[in-house]
């Protein structure tokens, strides 16, 4: 699956098929969440964190392409990604795009 931050595909006509998207909601880990806060002492990145927001775009982009290829897609064009907190120790993150078959 082809997927692009532009709203075209480079020397491709595109058939629209439809808004994608994946989510998924990912909860903090007791013993990062516990080191994280430890490093906000000394300052630097929060390895643990930047981590689990990795895996939480991998799991939304994996659920936006499942839902491409569901359309019969072959590319999604205009990808964009989005997150917020949904409480205290979780964040949403959100994958999406237009799906697109080419011609």
């Amino acid at each position: 699956m082809l997927l692009l931050t532009i709203d075209y595909v480079p020397g491709k006509e595109l058939e629209a098929l439809g808004i994608v998207k994946g989510t998924v909601v990912q909860s903090k880990n007791f013993g990062k969440d516990f080191m994280a806060g430890m490093k906000t002492l000394v300052g630097g990145e929060i390895a643990g964190y930047t981590e689990m927001l990795n895996e939480a775009r991998q799991i939304a982009t994996k659920r936006m392409v499942d839902e491409a290829q569901a359309l019969g897609a072959d590319a999604v064009v205009n990808v964009r990604y989005g997150s917020s907190s949904v409480m205290q120790g979780a964040a949403e993150v959100v994958a999406y795009g237009t799906a697109v078959k080419l011609k």
